[in-house]
């Protein structure tokens, strides 16, 4: 336990919270502990996830589709599977990793080029945790599909301490292109639903 100190100088006692390991995590997952929930380990703790409506399903589909013809001959894009960030098992979206299928028989990626999240009701936390996480990863640039605002946002140049340094947001009717491949734009409505 551990004591704090409140404005009125009286201690209040904080139960501490218990962090899990990767390997723990994947122990429990293997018992059956989460009985078909969808969680996924961030920061050592076991997060739920939000459910995915029909729209998140159509929009993570046309974004790994795009990402396949525009990348999948040189990386691995992967669809709603996880990253293994240190204490974390992020499982983003669509994540494009160096290398082939092959490379991760019996370890997830550690890594990735892009990182893509597609949101509407998991908006905030996928902007201020996940997007942290990312950035503390060193993945150079990650997408949040804001299905509510309709527009994309991209973070850029990864800061550990503070996240990304570099925000831009692209709506209906621009384009955009993703730092593996900056001679090939991309609609922002063929990928929104």
């Amino acid at each position: 336990m551990t004591m704090v100190q409140t404005l009125e100088n009286k201690p209040v006692v904080c139960a501490e919270r218990r962090r899990f390991t990767p390997e723990e995590y994947h122990r429990m997952a293997e018992i059956g502990l989460f009985d078909g929930e969808r969680v996924e380990l961030i920061e050592g703790e076991i997060v739920r996830m939000s459910p995915i409506g029909p729209a998140h399903t159509v929009c993570t589909h046309n974004v790994f589709s795009c990402f396949q013809q525009l990348l999948g001959d040189v990386f691995f894009v992967r669809m709603q599977s996880p990253l293994s960030l240190g204490d974390s098992e992020p499982e983003p979206d669509v994540a494009v990793v160096p290398g082939k299928p092959s490379d991760y028989r019996d370890a997830h990626p550690s890594t990735a080029v892009l990182v893509v999240e597609v949101a509407q009701s998991s908006l905030e936390y996928d902007r201020q945790v996940k997007g942290l996480l990312y950035a503390r990863a060193g993945i150079p640039e990650y997408w949040l599909v804001n299905l509510e605002d309709r527009c994309i946002e991209v973070y850029r140049d990864p800061d550990a301490q503070i996240g990304y340094r570099s925000r831009r947001i692209y709506k209906s009717g621009e384009a955009l292109t993703c730092l593996q491949k900056p001679d090939s734009p991309i609609s922002v409505d063929e990928l929104l639903v």
